[in-house]
C-alpha cells in the first residue's frame, strides 16, 4: 500500500506540465544522441548540463535521466539501419541487426528492438520501486568507513572493466582524485593545489571538465575517423513483429532483462557489459548458434533489453547509496550536488516528491519512446544522412555557450579547452576518461568520508577491516587489483574489458 501511495505521489510530480515538458525533451534529445554516431549519452549529457540549472531540481534530473535511457534506444536504430553503434551499448545489435536490415527485415528487427526495451525498461522500474525502498533501508547503517571503502571498490571495479592497460585506468582515477581536491579543504577551509587563481578556489567545475574530455575531445578524435555509413534505403515496413519472431524473442528479452538489471546495480558494469553479456548467453544456450551473426532476430533482442533494463538497474546504487556505478551516473551525481540534493539512503525521506517523480517520468519515459521509435523511423534515417562538417563545429558551440552560461566565467572555457585537448590525446595513447571523471566526482566524497572515519576511530585505520561490510569491499578491491598480475585472470579481463565511456 505505501509504494501505492508513493507511485501516486511520483505521478503527481511527473506529470507537471513543466516536467513532462523536460521529460519529453530528454527523451528526444536521448533518441537523437543515439541516432547520431559518434556523440553518445555521455556527450550529450555533458552538454546539457547547463540547461538544468534554470529549472527545479525534479525538471533537471527527469531531463537528464531521459537522455540516458533514450539513448538505448535511439542507438538501436543506427545499429540496425547504417550498421555504425550511435553508442556503446548498441555495438553488439550491429552485429544480427544490420544483417536482418540486408536480408529486408529492417522492419522487425527495430520493431523488436523498440518493443523489447519497453519491456526491459518497464521491468527495470518495476524492480527500482520494489528493491531501492529496502536497500536504503540497509543503507542507513553504513558509516563513513563503509562508505569509502564502497567508494574505493567502485573506482576499482571501473578501472578493471576499463579497456586497455589497467595501470592506465588506475592512473586516470588518481588523476581525477587529485583534480577532486582542488579548492578549499572541506574541514580545515584551507586552498589546496590553487595556485594563487581565485578561479579554482571553488574548486575545477564538473560541467567544464566532461565537456572538454567527452564534448571537445569527441570531435578532435572523430575528424581522424574515417566512418563508412552503409545506410539501408529500401522502404521499411511491418515494424510489428509477427508470431514467429515474438515466440524466438520472449526467451531472450526475459533472460536479457533480468541479466541487465542485475549487471547495471554493480558498480562497472552498466549497459555495455550487459548487452555483451546477454549476446554471450543466447549464443551459447541456442540449438542453432551458428544462425548468430547471420541476421538472428534473438541477437537483437536480447542485447536491447539487457542494456535497457541495465539502465534502470543503475539507478539503484545511485538514489539509494550515493554512490555511482558507472561514469553516466556520475554524471548524474554532479547534476544532483548542483542542484543541492544529496542522493542517498536518506534522499526517500527527504526529498521524496524528487525520488518518486524521477521514477515515474521514467516510465512515462519509456511509453513516449515507444511512441518516437516506431512511427518516426524515417525521420531518424533522414537524420542520419547530416554531414559530420556541420555537426561537428555546431557541437563545439554548443559546449563554449553552455560552459560558459553555467557559471559566466570565461575561465572555465580555457579549462574546457583544456581537458578537450588532454582528452584528445588521452584517446590517441590508450588512456580512458571514464575512470578519471568518475574519480573526480567521487573523490571529495571519498575523502570526506576517509578523514570522518579515522576522526571518529581516533586514528585507527584498522576501523576499515574492523567493520565486516568495510572489510568485504576493500577485500574485493584487493583481490581484482592483484588478479591481473595471474595469467590466467588477466585473460579473462581482458574478454570482457569494454569502453564504457565511448
Amino acid at each position: 500500500m505505501d509504494t501505492l501511495v508513493n507511485v501516486m505521489q511520483g505521478l503527481g510530480v511527473a506529470l507537471q506540465p513543466i516536467n513532462l515538458l523536460y521529460c519529453f525533451i530528454g527523451v528526444f534529445i536521448g533518441t537523437l544522441v543515439g541516432v547520431l554516431p559518434g556523440i553518445g549519452p555521455i556527450s550529450a549529457m555533458s552538454l546539457l548540463l547547463p540547461v538544468t540549472l534554470s529549472g527545479t531540481p525534479e525538471s533537471g534530473i527527469i531531463m537528464m535521466a531521459g537522455i540516458y535511457y533514450g539513448s538505448m534506444y535511439g542507438g538501436s536504430t543506427t545499429s540496425i539501419l547504417v550498421n555504425i553503434p550511435g553508442e556503446a551499448a548498441s555495438v553488439v545489435t550491429c552485429i544480427d541487426g544490420h544483417q536482418m536490415a540486408k536480408k529486408g527485415r529492417a522492419g522487425p528487427a527495430l520493431g523488436i528492438s523498440a518493443l523489447g526495451s519497453f519491456i526491459a525498461g518497464t521491468f527495470s522500474l518495476v524492480a527500482l520501486m520494489l528493491v531501492a525502498p529496502s536497500l536504503a533501508n540497509v543503507a542507513i547503517a553504513f558509516g563513513p568507513a563503509e562508505y569509502a571503502s564502497l567508494m574505493v571498490l567502485g573506482l576499482v571495479v571501473l578501472t578493471f572493466l576499463t579497456q586497455g592497460s589497467m595501470a592506465k585506468a588506475l592512473l586516470m582515477a588518481c588523476v581525477g582524485i587529485v583534480l577532486g581536491l582542488i579548492g578549499l579543504d572541506s574541514i580545515t577551509a584551507m586552498p589546496r593545489l590553487t595556485f594563487g587563481r581565485l578561479e579554482l578556489i571553488d574548486g575545477i567545475g564538473l560541467v567544464p571538465v566532461v565537456m572538454g574530455l567527452f564534448g571537445v575531445a569527441e570531435v578532435l578524435f572523430n575528424t581522424e575517423q574515417a566512418i563508412k555509413r552503409d545506410i539501408i534505403n529500401a522502404k521499411i515496413t511491418q515494424l510489428l513483429p509477427n508470431k514467429a519472431d515474438w515466440k524466438a524473442s520472449a526467451g531472450p528479452i526475459g533472460r536479457g532483462t533480468v541479466l541487465g538489471f542485475l549487471l547495471g546495480i554493480l558498480p562497472g558494469g552498466g549497459a555495455v557489459v550487459a548487452s555483451f553479456a546477454s549476446y554471450a548467453l543466447e549464443k551459447r544456450i541456442s540449438k542453432t548458434p551458428e544462425r548468430f551473426g547471420h541476421g538472428a532476430i534473438e541477437g537483437v533482442a536480447g542485447p536491447e533489453a539487457a542494456n535497457n533494463a541495465a539502465a534502470g538497474g543503475a539507478f539503484i546504487p545511485l538514489m539509494t547509496l550515493g554512490i555511482p556505478p558507472n561514469v553516466v551516473m556520475a554524471l548524474l551525481l554532479g547534476a544532483f550536488v548542483i542542484h543541492g540534493v544529496q542522493p542517498g539512503p536518506l534522499m526517500i525521506t527527504q526529498n521524496p516528491g524528487l525520488f518518486w517523480g524521477i521514477i515515474a517520468s521514467m516510465y512515462i519515459g519509456n511509453v513516449m519512446l515507444l511512441v518516437l521509435n516506431l512511427p518516426l523511423i524515417g525521420m531518424w534515417v533522414q537524420l542520419l544522412k547530416l554531414p559530420y562538417n556541420v555537426l561537428f563545429p555546431l557541437i563545439i558551440l554548443f559546449t563554449i555557450i553552455g560552459v560558459y552560461c553555467s557559471s559566466n566565467n570565461v575561465f572555465d572555457i580555457y579549462v574546457m579547452v583544456g581537458f578537450g585537448i588532454a582528452g584528445y590525446f588521452m584517446r590517441k595513447f590508450g588512456y580512458e576518461p571514464a575512470p578519471l571523471v568518475l574519480a573526480f566526482v567521487l573523490g571529495p566524497l571519498l575523502e570526506n568520508n576517509l578523514r570522518k572515519a579515522l576522526i571518529l576511530s581516533q586514528g585507527d585505520v584498522t576501523t576499515f577491516v574492523q567493520r565486516p561490510i568495510s572489510a568485504v569491499c576493500l577485500a574485493l578491491a584487493l583481490l581484482l587489483l592483484l588478479g591481473p598480475l595471474l595469467p590466467s585472470f588477466r585473460k579473462k579481463r581482458e574478454m570482457v574489458a569494454l569502453d564504457e565511456g565511448a
